[in-house]
């Protein structure tokens, strides 16, 4: 498991080292709690244990292609999104949904499995797709605001033949 970072990837002031050292003990603390995709050092959790596959789900249509995604609404549900998922089945992903339209960044901190990330206005129309790396930290960002946020295997679009512009259906996109 990557380290765990108290800087966003585009990286952090100087800290002097009493700061850090007080960073470090609120962080065990945090992990102590047992918030979710937190472990504390010396639990016996596995992958599995913290990785998120009971989420709500949903249909949803890319053309005659169907999508079993998860829905994650909360900000708990989004922070951990698909870490630590070894895999997905090959029409499952995760959709993401926002309270209000937003440019929305993601990158793949824990993640081990390549994904596509569809950014998706209201009504359904793929505003921009960005394929992400296994643990990269880069920030992939939708060009506009948006509310939604797809997330598949990478390479799940472009073998359907779906881009930019293409709409999709079911869920909170309308249609069967």
């Amino acid at each position: 498991m990557p380290a765990l970072s108290l800087c966003p990837p585009a990286g952090c002031a100087p800290v002097f080292p009493a700061r850090r050292r007080r960073a470090a003990l609120a962080l065990v603390a945090v992990a102590t709690l047992g918030l979710p995709g937190v472990a504390a050092a010396g639990t016996q959790s596995t992958l599995a244990q913290r990785a998120q596959t009971d989420l709500p789900r949903v249909s949803l249509r890319a053309g005659m292609h169907l999508i079993d995604a998860q829905v994650a609404r909360t900000p708990e549900q989004r922070s951990v999104g698909l870490m630590w998922r070894r895999d997905l089945a090959p029409n499952e992903g995760m959709l993401f949904v926002f309270d209000k339209p937003a440019v929305q960044c993601f990158w793949m901190r824990n993640t081990t499995v390549a994904l596509t990330a569809a950014f998706i206005a209201d009504d359904g129309r793929i505003v921009n797709l960005a394929d992400m790396q296994p643990l990269d930290e880069t920030s992939h960002c939708s060009h506009e605001p948006v509310r939604y946020v797809l997330e598949m295997a990478q390479g799940w679009f472009t073998k359907r033949g779906i881009g930019t512009g293409f709409r999709l259906a079911g869920g909170p996109f309308g249609g069967p």
